[in-house]
């Protein structure tokens, strides 16, 4: 599943694909451009994304 966001540290517009098999997700992952960490939390209800957060980690 893809799934278009903005980084909150660096405001560019990226793509984060989502494996739409594990309902609940919580994560830490760099920005792909920025390399500022982010934490994401999803929640996935029938192959649907229902919820989608992103949020800056302070360094």
């Amino acid at each position: 599943m893809e799934y278009y966001f903005d980084c909150p540290h660096c405001w560019e517009n990226q793509l984060k694909m989502i494996d739409p098999s594990i309902e609940l997700q919580n994560f830490i992952e760099d920005c792909e451009v920025c390399c500022n960490p982010l934490e994401f939390e999803l929640n996935i209800t029938n192959n649907h994304l229902e919820y989608f957060s992103v949020i800056p980690i302070g360094q």
